[in-house]
């Protein structure tokens, strides 16, 4: 993109880039995901800057707040052993998946969509397996973390406290879509970023004014480095993107949850 001003936007976009950190290490619990960060930074001969936005995989925040979940120590309730053999997945799981739930939204073979906790509507209450341990240590399984926007918050903080520099920081994770095949990056946390751009009122092109447009900025960042990230084994699980000057107020990502009242499947 070519350094502009857009007419009636409030966000001013220079050249914009994205760049995965090189060399970050595997993450356990406990792990300094600051520290970690500033150490690929110097890897990659990168400084940061005040409108830098780093996105950050869910598994990489979720294994450094201790939330790998050991299988062998769950017991599957009747309703989980139950619901277990209507989508053909581990009971444990299932268990695991009702406890992270406020409700089911809807059950197929292999399939488990919940509306978990915070509100997000996605497959198995967004538990995975996949990239969480190798067969040989264990049958493991790994939950969101338990505030992401609190989790990009503090990151955030620590960031600018060792570096002088507080970048914006964006939590993403790969959601299904009804309708579309295929997963993407969307933001499950955010923190110095506006989550959402509400258009509604601004003219468009031809003077005619917008009802309804209101634009999920953190979504699209997110989208945009999962290109990077990628879904199997690249190791990629930071990505930095700098050229974004959004002048709008911060949002978290909550804001980018459609409340009930305007949910037209519910």
């Amino acid at each position: 993109m070519t350094q502009q001003q857009r007419p009636h936007s409030m966000t001013t976009i220079r050249d914009v880039w994205l760049k995965a950190l090189p060399q970050f290490p595997r993450v356990g619990a406990g792990d300094d995901l600051a520290a970690l960060t500033l150490a690929s930074l110097v890897h990659a001969a990168v400084s940061l800057q005040p409108d830098d936005v780093l996105v950050y995989a869910q598994k990489v925040v979720s294994k450094a707040e201790g939330r790998r979940i050991d299988l062998r120590k769950i017991t599957p309730s009747p309703r989980a052993l139950e619901l277990a053999q209507t989508v053909r997945k581990d009971a444990r799981l299932v268990e695991l998946i009702l406890r992270e739930s406020r409700r089911i939204v809807r059950t197929a073979p292999d399939v488990l969509i919940t509306e978990h906790r915070l509100g997000l509507i996605m497959a198995n209450a967004g538990i995975d397996q996949s990239n969480v341990a190798a067969e040989r240590d264990g049958e493991f399984a790994l939950l969101l973390p338990e505030d992401p926007d609190a989790s990009a918050a503090q990151l955030r903080e620590q960031l600018g406290r060792r570096s002088g520099v507080r970048p914006a920081v964006i939590i993403s994770d790969s959601f299904g879509r009804p309708w579309r095949l295929g997963t993407t990056g969307v933001a499950i946390g955010c923190a110095g970023f506006p989550a959402l751009r509400d258009l509604r009122g601004r003219p468009d092109l031809f003077g005619r004014r917008l009802r309804v447009t209101q634009v999920g900025c953190a979504d699209q960042v997110a989208a945009a480095a999962a290109l990077l990230m990628g879904q199997s084994d690249e190791g990629q699980p930071v990505v930095l993107l700098r050229g974004l000057r959004p002048d709008e107020p911060y949002q978290p990502a909550a804001a980018l949850l459609r409340p009930a009242s305007g949910d037209l499947f519910r």
